[in-house]
């Protein structure tokens, strides 16, 4: 049998020095030195077996350690403080903090509706765009009051160009100089006009009757010498019959007198047309193989009407000189009427509204004026138009 023994820490704190013990031979309890007999089992000591007074048998002791009590006192502060810092390193350890778990606060948001106010777009009002000067080779008896007046500029501009002389008297026959062209004038905005049904219909003088009992239809016609025919389209009647009570719109600008033939009311004019493109003064060269020329509409035209356009090269006379009818608002300019030599030359173009009356004996139709004309607008053509190929 093993038997582990511990050292006993004894603390002693009136005497430091230990008394004499010896064990009782039966039981084994310690006893004092001077003990004669066991206190637990009354075994007397001393004495062996036979009643003979023996050696008394001293028990073995286990080691003692004696500390004062201030040693004592230093020793637990000393385990407090080392019990301290482990706790607090173990409270220190990554991963056994618990974080406070936020708590999220409802957030109250408020939505404003705005409603758009319409605002007025403005319309971009044109603007001129200054165009680069001609290049024009002096001929035999040019002067600058006569190049002035072929390019409709002012001498002024000319000498202040080219730095001539006040007098400009130093033309040198075979010499360029650089003729400035005219700023293009913007074109005026396109006004709102009544289309031709309209404007007929603003012109015709009408009175208000309403169908009293009896009436029909030609005794009301009769009364206002006014066609059935013209009662029913200004009413949008299908028929002739009428009802009691129902109101009617009498034209009496297509009043006829008894015994003729009506005729139909003759529209207004249409006012002048606004010339829109090219700008005034606008260059084409040779790389221009045609030139379009746009008008604003002053209207819904009739079947029997058109726009005559017409397109005269003043720098040539009156020898180059067209004149085309169209009913769209734009013409194209055929490569064919470009100028046949280098000169830069002056062509104005205008446009008129006309109406057809009638037919000549040829087949030719007969125009005339329905409007006012445009103005008249300026461009400048250089180049040379290419040679045709003859047709076999």
């Amino acid at each position: 049998m093993l038997v582990l023994a511990y050292p006993v820490l004894q603390f002693n704190m009136s005497d430091t020095t230990s008394t004499p013990t010896k064990l009782c031979p039966t039981c084994g309890t310690r006893l004092s030195e001077n003990a004669t007999r066991c206190l637990v089992c009354g075994s007397t000591l001393g004495t062996t077996a036979s009643g003979k007074a023996g050696k008394p048998v001293q028990g073995s002791r286990m080691p003692e350690i004696t500390l004062s009590l201030p040693a004592a006192l230093g020793f637990l502060a000393l385990f407090l403080t080392i019990g301290a810092v482990l706790v607090f390193f173990v409270v220190r350890k990554p991963g056994n903090v618990v974080e406070p778990t936020p708590t999220l606060t409802p957030t109250v948001t408020f939505t404003v509706t705005v409603t758009p106010t319409e605002t007025n777009t403005p319309t971009p009002q044109p603007t001129a765009t200054p165009l680069p000067p001609l290049e024009y080779k002096i001929a035999s008896g040019d002067t600058c009051s006569s190049i002035a007046g072929f390019f409709k500029v002012s001498v002024n501009s000319i000498i202040l160009l080219n730095n001539l002389p006040t007098a400009c008297d130093n033309l040198i026959i075979g010499n360029s100089i650089l003729i400035p062209q005219p700023t293009p004038s913007p074109s005026p905005e396109p006004t709102g006009t009544l289309n031709p049904n309209e404007a007929t219909d603003v012109a015709c003088e009408k009175i208000n009757h309403t169908v009293s009992e009896g009436d029909t239809l030609s005794s009301i016609a009769d009364l206002y010498d006014v066609s059935t025919e013209s009662i029913k389209e200004y009413n949008g009647l299908v028929n002739d019959v009428v009802m009691q009570g129902f109101p009617l719109v009498i034209p009496l600008c297509e009043r006829v007198a008894p015994g003729t033939t009506p005729t139909p009311t003759v529209p207004p004019d249409y006012p002048a047309p606004n010339l829109l493109l090219p700008v005034n003064g606008a260059p084409f060269t040779l790389a221009n193989d045609t030139v379009s020329l746009q008008w604003a509409s002053v209207g819904t035209l009739r079947p029997n009407e058109a726009y005559a356009v017409t397109v005269e090269d003043i720098t040539e006379g009156t020898g180059r000189k067209l004149l085309d009818y169209v009913t769209e608002n734009k013409f194209i300019l055929p490569a064919s009427f470009r100028p046949s030599d280098s000169t830069p030359h002056l062509i104005y173009w205008w446009v008129l509204p006309v109406r057809q009356v009638g037919t000549s004996d040829d087949g030719t139709p007969v125009w005339q004026p329905a409007g006012a004309p445009s103005e008249k607008r300026g461009l400048i053509w250089s180049g040379v138009a290419p040679a045709t190929t003859p047709t076999p």
